[in-house]
């Protein structure tokens, strides 16, 4: 797998998506009243045919593409999965924090993912054998998870534009905290780089959202675990997530008594 043409195919359509930016683009509802623009379906459309004519024997499951029935999908033991452009809210509101999420899934779990920043011109690589990496005009760095200062403030990365309910009386168990507002996919990106320890997420996300973020993540040492503590799996017959923990280790979920408590959430 040539992962420097996936990282090549990120940055293309990262380049569409800001000449987009620049202009006074038109936005529009999908059916889900989520917001569309010109950027999403062209860098969808870029990301699909690359892969596509590069590797056509592995399926591509984009959030703008046409829909897939779980009968097909079923039987796939690996394929990519693509968010052309995750944080469509923060791209309209112009604050620069929206990404290119491109992951690989290999058995219900992601095994590859970039995520590229295209205002700011980083890319975050994760390759669950390889590790994790940043990207940007100062060079590659190493990125890995921070062990967790019981000493100190927990550093909690939430959403910029997604306010969950739940999450204020899971955090209330985190007495020295402080929190992070990021928007789209960004949020995985800061505790791989250790610059949070925890990302909670309660509200509805889909599994492009997450699946790039997920191997980043892993692949700087740290968790992403259901409210059970169970691996968080991909390919389901609804790709509708349900809540998760990301955090730099699983023991300190356990010890802390997060995990307990964030199981008996409603």
């Amino acid at each position: 797998m040539d992962f420097d043409f996936v990282i090549g195919v990120a940055k293309e359509a990262g380049r569409a998506i800001l000449e987009i930016y620049d202009t006074d683009f038109e936005v529009v509802q999908k059916q889900d009243n989520s917001p569309l623009t010109l950027a999403d379906t062209r860098s969808h459309g870029i990301i699909s045919k690359a892969l596509t004519d590069r590797y056509p024997d592995i399926p591509v499951l984009s959030e703008e593409g046409r829909e897939i029935a779980f009968e097909q999908r079923r039987g796939w033991e690996r394929f990519w999965l693509v968010d052309p452009l995750d944080g469509t809210k923060e791209f309209v509101k112009r604050n620069g924090e929206f990404t290119v999420n491109i992951a690989l899934i290999k058995d219900r779990m992601p095994v590859f993912g970039i995520i590229h920043v295209p205002v700011a011109d980083r890319i975050f690589v994760g390759d669950v054998n390889e590790g994790c990496f940043e990207i940007s005009s100062g060079g590659r760095k190493r990125l890995s998870v921070s062990p967790i200062a019981p000493e100190a403030p927990v550093r909690v990365a939430r959403s910029r534009s997604h306010p969950a309910p739940g999450l204020e009386r899971l955090l209330s168990l985190i007495p020295s905290h402080e929190v992070i507002n990021r928007g789209s996919a960004l949020k995985f990106c800061l505790v791989a780089a250790g610059e949070a320890d925890f990302y909670p997420r309660f509200g509805p996300t889909w599994e492009w959202d997450t699946a790039a973020g997920h191997a980043i993540v892993a692949a700087a040492g740290g968790v992403m675990v259901d409210l059970s503590g169970k691996p968080f799996l991909y390919n389901k017959e609804n790709l509708l997530n349900g809540p998760f923990l990301v955090s730099a280790g699983m023991e300190w979920l356990k010890e802390t008594g997060i995990l307990e408590a964030a199981s008996k959430l409603p």
